[in-house]
């Protein structure tokens, strides 16, 4: 049940003028976790949108900025999947920091073909959902409504 994990140095380009990362930078170091977590799953996004128009898209995201970051240090992104439906998933994140998690969201991820919705290809289905069972989600079709 372990999540994915990328470690990301915090520059001075990712802070304030008080050297606290800012808010912003956050929503970066999240897409670099579902970015890195989708390529460990052996998709290649940049050959599946140049080949056949596919994409993912954020449709909703709930943030808590909880602790701040500061420059210099090393985070770490966990992404997990949450739930897994027909052209879309949700997946859990957290920006943590040793034990201290410092940024929790909540990412409900979209399909597309051409900027249109569309149903995830059976290939990348078929490895989200293991990633998805190796953390302990349910992803029975009662629960892909």
């Amino acid at each position: 049940m372990k999540p994915h994990s990328l470690p990301i140095r915090v520059y001075y380009e990712d802070t304030d003028f008080s050297g606290v990362v800012y808010h912003a930078s956050y929503l970066r170091f999240l897409e670099r976790g579902r970015t890195e977590f989708i390529r460990d799953l052996g998709v290649d996004q940049a050959l599946l949108h140049g080949d056949h128009g596919f994409g993912f898209v954020v449709r909703r995201m709930t943030i808590d900025w909880l602790k701040p970051a500061r420059m210099d240090d090393v985070v770490v992104v966990e992404t997990r999947p949450a739930l897994l439906k027909a052209a879309s998933m949700t997946l859990t994140q957290r920006v943590v920091l040793g034990e201290e998690t410092l940024v929790a969201a909540e990412v409900l991820i979209a399909s597309v073909v051409h900027g249109r919705p569309s149903r995830l290809p059976p290939d990348i289905r078929e490895r989200i959902t293991a990633a998805a069972q190796d953390a302990g989600v349910d992803v029975s079709p009662k629960t892909r409504r």
